[in-house]
């Protein structure tokens, strides 16, 4: 079946990203990871040591720039309802987040630990409609915040992509609720073009 002109520049961007070459010839399993990396950077989200868990991993990226960075003493509890091939200090849940098995599942791994951070990439699958696809990231959003305010320690952070639009000034008040601090940021290495932002969520108030 022929490509067509959308997915034919999609394609011809992609290969011609940056940020796609770097992550092969450093390692990185996606250009998700200099998100992350960019992300810790500013704001020093990771310590050695340190319990993180990662939703909406697959393929990685982010998990493996988390696992590098709290070391052999820490732990990443990472899910995704697509499989991931498996990291070293990494616990990986394969299912869909939004099923209570699964919610439950990654609960279990985390085994009444004090969870220093909670990192979301979640997205859900496009429709192409905004009025589907809005409501369906939100909503990702708000599961990903749920179980952050149950297993985050006192002052603990939570980061969560969210894309602009319906429902963000709401979910932004929800987060103010539970958070200290909550700001915006927009990596460098996030398409311009993107309506994703990440928030970060500092000081969990427990």
């Amino acid at each position: 079946m022929a490509r067509s002109k959308s997915s034919g520049r999609w394609l011809q961007e992609h290969f011609d990203d940056t940020y796609v070459q770097r992550a092969k010839d450093e390692g990185y399993r996606s250009r998700a990871s200099f998100k992350l990396v960019e992300l810790d950077e500013k704001g020093r989200l990771f310590r050695p040591g340190m319990t993180v868990v990662d939703l909406g991993a697959a393929p990685g990226g982010w998990s493996q720039v988390a696992a590098e960075r709290v070391g052999d003493e820490g732990l990443v509890i990472s899910s995704d309802i697509l499989p991931m091939d498996s990291l070293a200090g990494v616990t990986f849940i394969q299912g869909d987040f939004t099923e209570e098995s699964v919610y439950e599942q990654i609960l279990a791994a985390i085994d009444g630990r004090p969870v220093d951070l909670v990192i979301s990439d979640m997205a859900p699958n496009m429709s192409g409609m905004n009025a589907i696809d809005q409501p369906r990231s939100i909503y990702l959003v708000e599961l990903a915040l749920d179980l952050a305010r149950q297993v985050l320690k006192p002052d603990g952070v939570f980061l969560a992509k969210v894309f602009q639009g319906e429902g963000f000034d709401a979910l932004l008040a929800e987060m103010r609720q539970s958070f200290a601090k909550v700001q915006s940021r927009k990596p460098d290495s996030s398409r311009a073009r993107s309506r994703e932002i990440y928030q970060l969520c500092r000081g969990f108030k427990g």
